[in-house]
């Protein structure tokens, strides 16, 4: 004997706060990586051109490594 189900579900909708947590979320995540990357930029300004040579990247470079845009870096040639 065969049994069927029909079991009708409600289509889910958001609520508002739902929606509304969900952009709070969102601009809370934003903000934190602006500031990681804003101290990740401060900590390699504060190294010395050999350090920063030794990473890999010179300082006009910083802000683009840290953003991780590898069309914006020049591959340096460690002698």
């Amino acid at each position: 004997m065969t049994t069927l189900y029909s079991a009708m579900s409600r289509p889910v909708r958001p609520s508002l706060w739902s929606g509304l947590l969900r952009l709070l979320r969102s601009w809370a995540d934003a903000l934190a990586t602006y500031w990681m990357r804003r101290d990740a930029i401060k900590t390699l300004r504060q190294l010395d051109d050999r350090a920063l040579h030794d990473i890999g990247i010179s300082r006009c470079q910083i802000e683009s490594a840290v953003a991780g845009d590898v069309d914006g870096l020049e591959l340096v040639r460690l002698r």
